[in-house]
């Protein structure tokens, strides 16, 4: 059962208790200034699938990590001189960059979709930041609405959303901005994928002119991801691998050390997806062999996943 930030011993009693549920794996509902947002521990996939699966119908889209500040970030992100600039500039506040990544530990595979890159910004809502502080570590935190549904920018249009799979909620009233952040991609030459509060004047007068999105618009929170591909070619829906193929299981019985989810659980077979594929992947297989993988559910963010790193889908 969630509850308000000012409720059972005050905000402080809250905050901590929405602290040690992140730190339990489970969800949190959380305030932001842009929208709030449903939160996890960045770097426990299992956390980050039970994310997902909570949002309805998922697509492994990269997830933004929320950080106290920019030395949190530096530890998850690799900052050049325009990443500072524009962290010193906008920081705490609705800008989000997208950087290679330093430490995939601190922000798990899922929740970067398999790049190696990775979504950083530093929320300015007060709860927000002593929910982070408390925490000590990056946050995966959309927004806390179903999947298709308008963002809530209220905690009761949050509660009534996303509520029944949260352990705890803060209250941290209206947000202020009401629309997801900036998104800004320093990978090679600046490029503004998604366009919010900080404005495209704003940032061009910090790092000069952005170029269009498109290079790395599947990069960023709320655009279609380009997920991991391996080196090796992928067969979907395979029976058992053939010689020299790596093979994917799911479920009991399944040959190999790879197996998803050894019980036949969609969310164990979510947080190990990433993992295993790379794992696979260093053997130099042949090809790699992936099991049938049921579609309800979290099967079809999997699925579709699959279908990436096979090269169905572009």
């Amino acid at each position: 059962m969630t509850e308000p930030a000012d409720e059972r011993g005050g905000e402080g009693a809250a905050i901590a208790r929405a602290a040690a549920a992140l730190r339990a794996g489970d969800l949190v509902i959380l305030p932001t200034e842009t929208v709030y947002g449903l939160a996890a521990d960045a770097a426990n996939p299992d956390a980050v699938a039970r994310l997902y699966e909570a949002k309805g119908r998922p697509s492994f889209n990269p997830l933004i990590a929320h950080v106290a500040g920019l030395e949190a970030a530096e530890r998850v992100a690799v900052f050049d001189g325009r990443a500072r600039r524009l962290a010193q500039r906008f920081w705490p506040g609705p800008l989000t960059l997208v950087l290679p990544v330093r430490a995939p530990a601190k922000v798990s595979d899922l929740a970067r979709a398999g790049l190696d890159t990775v979504a950083v910004r530093a929320p300015a809502h007060p709860i927000a930041r002593a929910l982070l502080a408390a925490f000590g570590g990056p946050v995966a935190a959309p927004s806390a609405n179903r999947s298709g549904r308008p963002s809530p920018t209220t905690f009761e249009a949050a509660l009534e959303e996303t509520g029944a799979a949260a352990a705890a909620a803060l209250d941290g009233g209206p947000c202020r901005v009401g629309l997801e952040s900036t998104v800004v991609s320093l990978l090679d030459e600046p490029r503004l994928l998604r366009p919010g509060a900080v404005t495209r004047g704003e940032i061009e007068a910090e790092i000069g002119a952005l170029a269009e999105a498109e290079a790395d618009a599947r990069r960023s929170p709320g655009r279609l991801a380009r997920h991991y591909a391996p080196n090796a070619p992928v067969r979907l829906n395979a029976a058992a691998p053939e010689p020299g193929e790596a093979f994917l299981g799911f479920g009991s019985g399944a040959p190999g050390p790879f197996n998803l989810s050894p019980s036949g659980d969609l969310r164990e077979a979510a947080a190990n997806l990433f993992a295993h594929l790379r794992a696979a992947d260093a053997t130099r297989p042949r090809a790699i062999a992936v099991a049938p993988i049921p579609d309800d559910g979290l099967g079809e963010a999997i699925n579709d996943r699959l279908r990436r790193a096979a090269g169905f889908v572009g």
